[in-house]
């Protein structure tokens, strides 16, 4: 019986090994994103299939802007609000990712992610938006990847320029565009925190409608980026008022 029960164990264990070096073996190679920006994302390919199957016709907006033509505040609005150590781990926050457990475990379901910038960068050039196991573990792999082959700004310059802010609008430069009618490098400190805002969802939030939610992160971000240090208390006071 004890034997029973350790090859059952040894086979359980042998089985999950196998697949997950067969999922390490398939990833895509990312080497080549060191020099070139990717045509299409998973993402992109993803939102055109949906909707396709639903009877409708997305246009997608997408604009590449080099890393240097990115306001400094927009960044690191985004990074403290999307990946605050993103320049301290190597791919994966160990810390937030057991809080995040700790937290769905408590509320009895995926109620939190705890994905960095590097992770949904993975996410969004190469996988999909299901939450299944096998896709975490891909996510996992490719993120590490990534590190492994590219500088953080360089992950982070295609972060930016993949990211989704809305139907069919995937980047800064065009989300700018889209929303506000200039260029990244025009934003005002307002439009930088609603855009921030959107980033966790960008099919329900816009950045130009108040809608409860974005005033509540909007005010979110730009209560972090005073306590960090990236905007004066004056800046803070002037723009808050827009979000309440």
């Amino acid at each position: 019986m004890k034997k029973n029960i350790l090859f059952i164990i040894l086979g359980g264990i042998c089985t999950l090994a196998a697949g997950v070096l067969w999922i390490y073996l398939s990833l895509p190679n990312v080497a080549y994103l060191k020099s070139q920006n990717p045509k299409t994302t998973a993402l992109i390919d993803q939102r055109l299939r949906e909707s396709r199957s639903s009877g409708k016709e997305l246009k997608v907006r997408q604009a590449w802007v080099g890393f240097d033509s990115i306001p400094t505040i927009l960044k690191e609005a985004v990074r403290v609000a999307e990946d605050a150590s993103f320049y301290e781990h190597e791919g994966i926050d160990y810390d937030e990712l057991r809080e995040a457990i700790q937290k769905n475990i408590e509320q009895g379901k995926f109620a939190r992610g705890a994905s960095t910038i590097t992770q949904q960068l993975a996410k969004n050039l190469f996988l999909s938006t299901d939450k299944s196991l096998r896709r975490k573990m891909e996510e996992y792999f490719i993120a590490r990847r990534l590190e492994a082959e590219l500088s953080k700004n360089r992950i982070f310059h295609l972060y930016l320029n993949v990211i989704e802010f809305g139907p069919g609008v995937f980047g800064v430069e065009a989300a700018a565009r889209h929303y506000f009618g200039k260029s990244v490098g025009q934003l005002s400190l307002e439009e930088v925190a609603r855009l921030t805002a959107v980033i966790p969802k960008p099919l329900t939030e816009s950045p130009t409608r108040n809608s409860r939610w974005l005033n509540w992160r909007a005010g979110w971000v730009l209560s972090t980026l005073r306590k960090t240090g990236h905007i004066s208390a004056a800046q803070y006071n002037e723009v808050i008022g827009r979000f309440k």
